[in-house]
């Protein structure tokens, strides 16, 4: 197979042992980039086309569909984006204007704000999760191959699917 037919996973150069990670770690960090990058870069331009808000306002939307409705302080989401205060607060404006979070203020502390998303979010991520699932999907199989995406499978934990039965990934 010639450089330019090579599977980008196969591209990466590990440096000689003593550089302070082992080739292998090294290897496997490289393809792990590749990767990500591969499935943001895709995940930008879908993202914007189905739900009309950005990346990150995207991951914003994704955590809270992972919570109870009662939604999360947004410290707790700055956190667990790693995101700085004053960003989220201008990214949860985008979308409360937009009408898929709402804010409200916690009971007893001037200062928290719980965000939760709303119905027209829940409804909107509904609609396009298997398109975003497929995309996330097609970019990993082109980013690497069966034995790396075997491993990265191994990583995450084992999705089901209506009928019970564990997704095929």
């Amino acid at each position: 197979m010639s450089a330019s037919d090579a599977h980008p996973s196969d591209q990466f150069e590990c440096p000689a042992s003593g550089s302070g990670l082992l080739p292998d770690e090294l290897r496997a960090w490289m393809i792990l980039l590749a990767a990500t990058g591969a499935v943001e870069q895709r995940m930008r331009s879908v993202v914007k086309e189905t739900l009309d808000v950005s990346h990150d306002e995207f991951l914003i939307l994704c955590l809270l569909a992972e919570q109870p409705r009662t939604g999360l302080r947004m410290t707790q989401v700055a956190d667990l984006l790693g995101r700085p205060k004053t960003r989220l607060t201008y990214q949860i404006a985008c979308l409360q204007r937009a009408g898929l979070v709402a804010r409200r203020s916690v009971c007893g502390d001037k200062r928290g704000v719980q965000v939760t998303l709303t119905d027209k979010a829940r409804d909107l991520l509904g609609e396009t999760s298997a398109l975003l699932a497929g995309t996330v999907r097609q970019a990993l199989a082109d980013s690497m191959g069966p034995d790396q995406r075997a491993a990265m499978g191994a990583l995450v934990p084992q999705s089901r699917e209506p009928d019970g039965e564990p997704s095929g990934g």
